[in-house]
């Protein structure tokens, strides 16, 4: 049995503090699910037979089980089952990845799943002491981004930040600030033009309440020289800034999946089918090379190798990670590198945590569509070491 993808839809990423800084994750994540099934009017609500949810952090008010409030909130029946998962970047990707398996083993018929992140509002945490009434002060950590309460069994080199692994992973390729600042400009590009196409207006729909109806990040001025003067944000020396990384960002995504024959009961023909999963990992501070080798498990799994590929949606976390993969996969086979985020990427329009590998989901499957190719892979890596993708077969062309 197949799993297939019937539907798709985010809401428009905010900037932090930005334009959906007001809404809780919670209401994001309903405002989602209220969107997806608002564009399947003929599915009963009750015929849902899971929700599996995608969310990084959990700290803050999307805690309880984020996947089941939300569910809740927009108003599906009690009886239908959530559970939220949590793969950092990869959350709702991995959620995706989970559904389709429970479709394939007949486990289920048709699930929702997405994710959601407010990167905005998450808060910050104080440590218990280890004994009452400590003489000492407490400090707050934040859980925006990143490594928090280490464990101090771990070593120094695996909970680097982020930006400094993917300086690392600049020293060990050899990518240039300027390969980075085009690739970052490419991006924001790429989202505009396809804002201005009418590309997103059938994937994004606006939060209710909330003035924001476009991606919040996107710079349609953004230049090289531009970008050239912004200081590095994680080395005196360094390349990375934050011209050239993905923002923090707010946001929520919804992807319906289903079998083949739940297309009766979903009131909608299938826009394209999971044909391959790949999950791969590696040293905690070489995540941003992780994609490489998912992908090409995802490919294996789908009997297919990158020449047959029309399509890839990487999440772009860093430029440098983004073309570190890119490059991998060139020589491995993919065609031309202008098949990746060919409407732009993270980078432009944001990477709410929970909510990306939603996000790379659905466009990928609308890219598809578009372009009419039968192949394409989505991509994204994943903080302490991991990666995941799927391959998605378009129906139509097949």
């Amino acid at each position: 049995m197949s799993a297939y993808v019937y539907a798709a839809t985010r809401t428009p990423f905010g900037r932090f503090n930005g334009g959906l800084a007001g809404v809780r994750p919670d209401d994001l994540a309903a405002s989602a699910i209220s969107s997806l099934l608002a564009t399947i009017p003929d599915l009963d609500r009750a015929a849902v037979d899971e929700v599996v949810w995608g969310n990084a952090n959990g700290a803050g008010e999307e805690n309880r089980n984020v996947g089941r409030m939300a569910a809740l909130l927009a108003g599906l029946p009690t009886s239908v089952p959530g559970s939220t998962v949590n793969r950092l970047c990869g959350s709702s990707l991995d959620a995706a990845m989970l559904g389709s398996r429970a479709i394939e083993t007949g486990d289920a018929d048709v699930v929702l799943v997405g994710g959601v992140e407010s990167m905005t509002r998450a808060p910050w945490v104080l440590p218990k002491p280890a004994k009452g009434f400590p003489a000492g002060n407490v400090t707050a950590v934040s859980t925006t981004l990143g490594w928090r309460l280490v464990n101090p069994e771990m070593p120094k080199e695996w909970t680097a930040s982020l930006g400094e692994c993917n300086e690392q992973l600049r020293d060990k390729h050899d990518v240039s600030r300027e390969r980075q600042d085009e690739f970052a400009v490419r991006s924001h590009r790429l989202a505009a033009q396809a804002w201005d196409d009418g590309f997103y207006d059938d994937l994004v729909t606006p939060v209710e309440g909330t003035e924001l109806t476009r991606d919040e990040g996107i710079r349609p001025d953004s230049s090289t020289d531009k970008l050239a003067g912004l200081q590095p944000s994680f080395r005196k020396d360094g390349t990375i800034t934050a011209g050239n990384a993905s923002p923090l960002s707010d946001g929520a995504s919804a992807v319906l999946l289903g079998s083949g024959a739940a297309a009766e009961r979903v009131g909608a023909e299938p826009i394209a089918r999971i044909a391959g999963r790949g999950a791969y990992a590696l040293d905690p501070q070489e995540f941003g090379y992780a994609p490489v080798e998912a992908a090409g498990r995802a490919l294996a799994r789908a009997g297919i190798g990158w020449e047959q590929v029309g399509a890839v949606e990487l999440n772009e976390a860093f430029a440098v990670q983004s073309l570190v993969c890119v490059d991998a996969w060139l020589a491995q086979g993919l065609k031309d590198p202008e098949l990746v985020n060919t409407r732009g990427g993270a980078i432009a329009l944001g990477h709410p945590l929970g909510a990306s590998g939603g996000r790379v989901l659905g466009t990928l499957a609308a890219v598809l569509r578009e372009r009419g190719e039968r192949w394409g892979v989505a991509a994204i890596c994943i903080g302490v070491g991991q990666g995941l993708a799927v391959v998605l077969e378009n129906p139509a062309a097949a």
